[in-house]
């Protein structure tokens, strides 16, 4: 992990994708970084938790997404470099504070990293795609394809940053986060921590009308001046591209980890078709798509998720070659994260090459791709063995007969009471929606209600939920499953571990502290190794007219001694 603080120009050391953003920004001169722990992200958290000190830079593990973002631009309008990192789902919770401070720009540089999941790796909610915010906030966003680009395209967010001030967007998908792959260093400055000033300019940091409209136009001004830049950069990339000016049979258009598995399927079919990757997705450089697609019969879009490329050269071609035929989501599906055969497949198909289902199989056979039907027998997760949330679930399944109580459920390892064997969870939404739910259920039918929060959770997005079940009279009872960690993105600390970010040493904030500052009168903190009392408290706490809440405090076992 210390290889990444090495000053040495030129050399290569393998790195993931997320590891390079952190080193992009290390190059870049970055004074403040916040996030909250969210995979395929998490290691960009992890890692500068333990380099911030040695590498000069402010480093936090912020209670939820929107408060990282709003650390960020703080540090931002005091005039230092920040990077917010989180996963997409962070980014709908940060979206409040995102929307304004688009409109508000920045004075220190400020790039934003979101980490997409596609087919929902590490997610639960949806297969959110994050592209969508683009045209929402007037954010530009750029997508690299590999580690070296991760790093090369962070350098590049905070130069465009200063240059126009305004926040970039770096949206990455966990195949890239998580991708390795040797990157070339390059300088590191020397970083100080140091203090910003913020000068006091309420034309430039509120958003009062009529000045709210005003900025939306210099905003709307700022994006016209990069897409000018998207045209001529580099980035932007034509390969393969022939020289004559006569009509082409086809070509290609991608982004991201798309351009990678584009580049083998020519490669397995021994084709040489001109592919534009397009590293800005937004703004986007239309003269150059134009360009582009102007003599081609026929091009293909690579990407996950939603077509908005294809919607975009659709529209594009009206123009410049209203005869174009576009393929796309007619031969790749919208659900789920691509792979290379599927994407070997669609290539195929697009030149009229035969291609059945079964080659596929031969390429897997080939590339000894092995799906994990033939290694692995289908089992479902399980909580670790000693972890106590197996003490809850006894002590629950001792009291209540599920079949006749409302079990909610929200983010974290408690997920995995969905699953067999226990199969305790009858919704989950995201992060302290099982409180707000649970609410609206009570409300709505006066059923038996049990529902379960983390620690990380509660402090993220449970306390508000709380203070609406009491304030309106609701009666679930429940289950704060405070472990001491953020345990399922990697153990980090919350509020109230008593623990900074950076390792030192701050005050622990109690839940059950929270719990009763919140107006609720029936709550109890119990160790769930004392079944008797566990059991006794449920029993009792079910029977109340008013919400109720456990604090089950028990350490989870990676923690415990540490």
């Amino acid at each position: 992990m210390r290889e990444i603080l090495l000053n040495r120009p030129g050399k290569k050391i393998i790195l993931l994708g997320n590891e390079a953003i952190i080193r992009g920004a290390l190059e870049s001169g970055v004074n403040f970084v916040s996030t909250y722990p969210g995979t395929p992200a998490s290691e960009i958290g992890n890692v500068f938790s333990k380099i911030a000190k040695a590498a000069g830079v402010y480093f936090e593990f912020s209670t939820n997404e929107k408060v990282a973002l709003e650390a960020g631009a703080g540090a931002s309008f005091s005039g230092l470099k920040s990077l917010v990192a989180m996963k997409h789902f962070g980014l709908n919770v940060a979206s409040d504070a995102l929307m304004p401070l688009c409109y508000i720009g920045v004075e220190g540089e400020m790039v934003i990293l979101v980490a997409d999941d596609p087919s929902c790796w590490s997610s639960a909610q949806s297969e959110e795609n994050t592209r969508a915010f683009a045209y929402l906030a007037h954010i530009p966003i750029l997508e690299p394809s590999n580690p070296q680009e991760c790093k090369d395209f962070t350098k590049l967010a905070f130069k465009l940053s200063k240059k126009f001030k305004i926040p970039i967007m770096i949206r990455v998908t966990t195949r890239v986060s998580h991708q390795k792959c040797p990157v070339k260093l390059d300088k590191l400055p020397k970083i100080k921590r140091k203090l910003g000033k913020f000068i006091k300019n309420p034309e430039k940091f509120s958003t009062m009308p009529p000045r709210v409209l005003e900025m939306k136009r210099e905003l709307l001004e700022k994006i016209e001046k990069i897409k000018e830049f998207s045209e001529k950069s580099e980035i932007n990339l034509i390969e393969q591209l022939a020289t004559s000016n006569k009509r082409q049979e086809g070509g290609i258009v991608t982004s991201g980890i798309s351009y990678q598995y584009i580049m083998e399927a020519q490669k397995e079919l021994n084709l040489k078709l001109p592919v534009l990757k397009l590293a800005f997705f937004h703004p986007l450089p239309e003269k150059k798509i134009k360009k582009f697609i102007k003599n081609l019969k026929k091009v293909l879009i690579i990407e996950e998720l939603e077509g908005y490329l294809e919607k975009e050269i659709k529209a594009f071609a009206k123009d410049i070659n209203p005869k174009l035929q576009v393929f796309g989501k007619n031969l790749l599906s919208e659900i789920g994260e691509l792979h290379p055969e599927d994407v070997t497949f669609a290539l195929a198909r697009f030149v009229g090459r035969k291609y059945a289902s079964g080659d596929i199989f031969r390429y897997r056979s080939k590339y000894k791709i092995s799906t994990p039907d033939s290694v692995f027998q289908k089992r479902p997760p399980q909580l670790c063995p000693g972890c106590p949330y197996w003490l809850v679930l006894s002590a629950v399944n001792k009291v209540v007969d599920p079949k006749k109580v409302i079990f909610g459920g929200g983010i974290g390892c408690y997920m995995i009471f969905r699953l067999p064997p226990i199969e305790m969870q009858d919704y989950l939404s995201c992060m302290g929606s099982s409180i707000g739910i649970a609410h609206g259920i009570k409300k709505a039918s006066g059923q038996k209600l049990i529902t379960f929060i983390g620690d990380s959770s509660f402090f993220h997005a449970g306390i508000p939920a709380l203070i609406n079940a009491v304030v309106n009279k609701s009666n679930p009872l429940i289950i704060i499953l405070d472990n001491r960690t953020t345990a399922m993105t990697g153990h980090q600390p919350h509020p109230g571990v008593g623990k900074t970010g950076m390792g030192e040493k701050t005050r622990a904030i109690k839940i059950e502290d929270i719990v009763q500052a919140c107006g609720v009168k029936y709550f109890k903190v119990i160790d769930p190794i004392n079944q008797k009392e566990f059991i006794k408290t449920i029993k009792d706490f079910l029977k109340k007219k008013e919400v109720s809440v456990i604090v089950s405090k028990r350490p989870c076992l990676f923690v415990k001694n540490k």
